[in-house]
């Protein structure tokens, strides 16, 4: 079996940003284990911004993202440190792999990203990713985890994504306000999966939280691939999910979707900059079948947003019916709107979204 497997800053580091060895320990123990029992493992931390908190002596975690990425230069080789001496305790090699969103995006970057990763899991290594904080750009980046280790199963056909956090796992509302939420043990295809009040992070620590962990689950299970959200501090945690328990946090089961990596991206993991509203003709024909928005269909535009940013196309009741990578700039697809692609200048671009840029929400 292939694991992908994500651990949260909240769970590796104290209330200071001291990393916690004791919890880095336990899951090198459990991933040697798993990989004695068989299994690759692919370990996605968080962390390396906390670190570097700690590291210069800091008294509270910076807001500002120039004084964030130095500090996850700082931490990051820290962090690294501690899991180095953890595998090599258990005769396993670590290592260091950090990723940016272009290497999901750009095919070129994409399978290159894939090629090293298999290399390593054939080289008998234990990959452990995380973002390159220290140079992403504040406008192009992923601001957690979570995201990651979810594209990461895409791209590496994982059997299962475990999403270790300080939670037991998906509950009906915040169980630290409301007394009678309860723990969704099983989540399927088709269930309202942002029904919920997914909350935001429990502690400052951290950039995720159980709003990205849902999220993470989505693009997980719209792979194909089973996500798992679970508590990290369950002893033996990640070997009694792989090993089928099911009494164990909440569990998304995989759909029979298959969305390709940049569909993934404009769906779960991009920014939504803007919002295209269309007449219900278009609305009715990209829900049945798979077309591009064309001006046509379109009724207004609103927002701020370029060519290959990320939109909402909105039906005429307002409800949300798909995300898609625009082809047009907020201005062009004001101008255009409504007008035949045969009444628009040669030059001037011919579709609002392309079908192959375009994902279709569950309503």
């Amino acid at each position: 079996m292939r694991v992908v497997a994500k651990i949260g800053t909240s769970s590796l580091t104290d209330n200071v940003g001291v990393i916690d060895r004791v919890m880095i320990a336990s899951i090198c123990r459990q991933i040697a284990q798993l990989r004695r029992d068989g299994h690759e493992v692919v370990l996605v931390t968080s962390g390396a911004v906390s670190a570097g908190v700690s590291a210069l002596g800091l008294t509270q975690r910076p807001t500002d993202m120039r004084t964030l990425q130095a500090l996850a230069a700082a931490g990051q080789s820290r962090l690294m440190e501690v899991y180095n001496a953890e595998f090599a305790s258990h005769s396993l090699v670590a290592a260091q792999v950090l990723l940016v969103p272009h290497d999901f995006v750009d095919r070129s970057q994409y399978l290159h990203a894939r090629d090293t990763l298999e290399r390593l899991l054939e080289l008998g290594c234990i990959p452990v990713v995380n973002e390159n904080d220290a140079i992403a750009n504040d406008e192009i980046r992923f601001g957690d985890n979570d995201h990651i280790a979810a594209l990461l199963s895409h791209l590496l056909k994982a059997d299962i994504l475990i999403l270790l956090t300080d939670t037991d796992g998906l509950y009906t509302a915040d169980p630290r306000s409301d007394a009678r939420a309860a723990l969704i043990t099983d989540v399927f295809e088709g269930d309202p999966l942002m029904s919920v009040d997914a909350g935001s992070s429990s502690s400052n620590r951290g950039s995720g939280g159980m709003a990205s962990k849902l999220s993470a689950a989505r693009i997980a299970s719209w792979s194909g691939v089973r996500a798992v959200i679970a508590q990290a501090q369950i002893d033996s945690v990640l070997n009694k999910i792989v090993a089928g328990s099911s009494m164990i946090g909440t569990t998304f089961h995989g759909s029979d979707r298959h969305l390709s990596s940049r569909q993934l991206w404009v769906a779960f993991a991009s920014e939504v900059r803007g919002r295209v509203v269309v007449d219900a003709g278009a609305a009715l024909a990209l829900r049945r079948q798979a077309v591009s928005l064309l001006p046509a269909g379109v009724v207004s535009a609103t927002g701020d947003f370029e060519v290959g940013d990320t939109v909402e196309v909105i039906d005429p009741d307002g409800g949300i019916i798909a995300r898609g990578s625009s082809l047009m700039s907020l201005q062009q697809v004001q101008v255009s709107a409504g007008r035949r692609t045969a009444d628009l200048d040669e030059h001037f671009p011919q579709l609002v979204i392309h079908r192959d840029g375009l994902v279709i929400l569950p309503g």
